[in-house]
């Protein structure tokens, strides 16, 4: 059944599997997560908490970010999280917060990143040097994006690894040296690091499944000039995310995470329509190529994600049609030249 409220759609997003309970109970250490007031952020941190009370495992998760949401730091800590409410480019933010074993980095810039182009490097590129040499001794799962890679053929199957990386536009450039920064440090100083290229959450309130439904809810055109794309269910990218941290290692381990379906933007529009009972307006025509990442590594590392793409576009669907809050952030996925 699909989360039929707020409280039970958070409920959901931070349910740790059984895996990330066992990481949490083998894993010493506190936990501290950078960016974490993020979309992806809180639903992540609390699992970490959940996994670790139900490992009966006693460790800080520490919460860092601006908070620049009234109440936003509130939601944290009322489930036993710390926070530490730090602008993290101001002088020496980094060098004076708390140490922690374990760091997950969720800080950057990508929605208005074009026309701000010299924030967009500070925080994605430079940033991670000072949080690198923070916490050389820790273990680091660093969030990166698919894209780094460009675009690849459909027919290809979505980028692996080890491809070469050919990415479009100066926020694609900047997430690319934010890879090379942490690969840098993870070799010269020895820190366990993993790079996780996310490829694209959803949680209902956004993400691309959001996008397309509720243009078709609305009776708004759906673009397809992007014409297929790659997506997962954000409480199985908060799972996965925090298994990547036993994989950390020196040199840097790197994964694609996704779901596991290459979708074509058309053909959800369609099932939306279907399920809506509801005209679709298709506006544009595919380009023979599309920003996918190919996630069997992560599949046979990390696990299968356990929310399959019918089931999320049904979720998302009762979502919308229900009138369900929305962030109001479109992941402008039809994006061919890189401008966020």
């Amino acid at each position: 059944m699909p989360p039929a409220s707020l409280e039970e759609l958070e409920e959901r997003l931070s349910r740790p599997t059984p895996a990330v309970i066992d990481l949490m109970r083998a894993m010493p250490g506190d936990i501290i997560v950078l960016g974490a007031a993020g979309k992806m952020g809180p639903s992540l941190t609390r699992m970490a908490k959940r996994a670790s009370d139900e490992a009966g495992t006693k460790r800080r998760i520490i919460a860092v970010s601006r908070f620049s949401t009234a109440g936003s730091a509130d939601e944290f800590q009322k489930h036993g999280i710390e926070t530490i409410a730090v602008d993290l480019l101001a002088a020496n933010a980094v060098a004076y917060l708390p140490h922690a074993p374990n760091v997950i980095y969720m800080a950057g810039m990508k929605f208005g990143s074009a026309g701000n182009e010299p924030m967009t490097w500070a925080m994605n590129a430079w940033l991670p040097g000072l949080v690198c040499e923070r916490y050389h001794r820790s273990r680091i799962a660093a969030f990166s994006t698919g894209n780094v890679y460009g675009l690849v053929s459909v027919e290809r199957g979505g980028s692996h690894e080890e491809d070469v990386l050919n990415p479009v536009g100066e926020y694609a450039m900047s997430c690319l040296g934010r890879e090379r920064i942490f690969q840098h440090f993870s070799q010269m100083r020895g820190t366990p690091v993993s790079l996780i290229r996310l490829n694209y959450a959803c949680d209902l309130r956004y993400g691309v499944l959001v996008d397309v439904a509720q243009k078709v809810w609305n009776g708004q055109p759906v673009d397809v000039r992007m014409g297929w794309f790659n997506t997962i269910w954000q409480g199985d990218a908060n799972a996965l995310s925090l298994l990547s941290l036993g994989k950390a290692q020196s040199p840097a381990w790197i994964v694609n995470l996704t779901g596991t379906a290459t979708l074509s933007v058309r053909e959800v529009a369609k099932r939306f329509g279907e399920i809506f009972g509801k005209p679709v307006q298709i506006e544009g025509k595919e380009a023979p190529d599309a920003l996918l990442s190919n996630p069997y590594r992560s599949f046979v590392e990390l696990g299968i994600p356990f929310i399959r793409d019918e089931e999320l576009m049904e979720w998302v669907a009762s979502w919308v049609s229900r009138g369900g809050e929305s962030l109001g952030k479109p992941t402008h996925f039809e994006s061919r030249d890189g401008r966020f």
